[in-house]
């Protein structure tokens, strides 16, 4: 089976203080290998591209590609996959715009052990940090960046991204004072990343990113509407 899947999503975002506001959206992500990004018809890659300057750092040194950005990454953490897949959730370019809230690599050995899981967040300010996540999903992340106007960079993640099949399944949970202050799901089910795929997506989900970044803005002005206190950015 090809590595290279569109996965059509459910996104939900619950925040359960200081007051309670839910709401959800659909999408989609790709699923590719970072050494293998698929390459479309000529009249579709408008509509599907993938840049290496969307995630992580570039190298000091040498090539700038996307995998080397992970490689780099994992080098600073003390991990060498020594060539092994990877392979990463994350939204395209879409007539050259582009907007990640989340994306995750899944980060192999060459025997195929998986042996960490990077998940990067965007938040609309233009910055992005990458966190290490462990391979066994079980171990608190403190939070290290300014996503949301409501939120400070206090508290911790707990991350449950297993690599997705068909299905995908991913759910993330801020804790304050040990308990769950916000929740945030990803989840959808696998379909073939065929040029009909595309050309349909761009349909039914014109301009997926830009609606995404609108949507948290919408989002926000919500919150400050029912006089959620802002947090300081630092």
């Amino acid at each position: 089976m090809s590595t290279t899947a569109i996965y059509r999503t459910r996104i939900t975002h619950l925040r359960r203080e200081p007051v309670r506001h839910h709401f959800e959206h659909r999408g989609y992500s790709w699923y590719i290998d970072v050494d293998q990004p698929p390459r479309l018809p000529l009249p579709l890659r408008p509509f599907a591209r993938f840049r290496a300057a969307d995630h992580l750092r570039p190298p000091a040194a040498g090539p700038d590609t996307l995998r080397r950005r992970v490689d780099c990454f994992l080098a600073g953490h003390g991990i060498d996959l020594r060539g092994g897949q990877v392979t990463a959730l994350l939204q395209a370019r879409v007539l050259g715009f582009v907007f990640n809230p989340l994306s995750v690599f899944w980060c192999h050995d060459r025997s195929g052990q998986l042996r960490a899981v990077i998940a990067e967040v965007h938040n609309t300010y233009g910055q992005r940090h990458a966190y290490l996540l462990p391979a066994d999903g079980h171990t608190p992340v403190p939070k290290q960046m300014y996503v949301s106007p409501f939120n400070g960079t206090d508290g911790y993640y707990l991350v449950s991204a297993p690599q997705p099949e068909e299905s995908l399944n991913i759910r993330i949970t801020l804790h304050r004072a040990d308990h769950p202050a916000f929740i945030a799901t990803m989840q959808g089910h696998r379909h073939p990343a065929t040029p009909a795929r595309v050309a349909w997506l761009q349909l039914v989900a014109p301009m997926a990113p830009l609606w995404v970044a609108w949507g948290i803005r919408v989002q926000g002005v919500l919150l400050w509407l029912r006089r959620v206190p802002i947090q300081e950015r630092p």
